[in-house]
């Protein structure tokens, strides 16, 4: 019988700048002397130390990935009342990693006036 494939866990901060900087518009540049990623120079990402990076993130969202994958996700007190959660590298998948950035460039990416666009999860 065949066994399902795991993803394996754990990425590096290359790993995160590789696949920040491959959506659309963005850029790297420094932020609080760390790796910070940008799109329309708004922050989305940034690293905070070799194993987490903190990601812009819906406020509802963050509360699902934190309750439902607390090995992953978690959040200090500084960005307890910020749209920010912060994310364990050894703990995440390539593919939650990319999902997790996307959605982080999505919100930060500025609607024109007068649209409201597609949901921000």
């Amino acid at each position: 019988m065949a066994r399902a494939r795991v993803p394996a866990k754990g990425v590096t901060v290359d790993d995160v700048r590789a696949l920040a900087l491959a959506l659309p518009g963005t850029t790297e540049r420094p932020s609080y002397g760390t790796p910070g990623f940008r799109v329309h120079d708004k922050l989305f990402a940034r690293v905070l130390d070799d194993e987490a990076i903190v990601a812009k993130v819906d406020l509802e969202w963050r509360d699902d990935l934190v309750l439902g994958s607390p090995d992953v996700f978690h959040v200090t007190p500084h960005y307890q009342s910020h749209p920010w959660v912060v994310v364990r590298l050894p703990a995440i998948t390539r593919e939650q990693l990319s999902e997790v950035l996307a959605s982080a460039c999505e919100l930060a990416t500025p609607r024109p006036r007068g649209k409201s666009g597609p949901s921000r999860r």
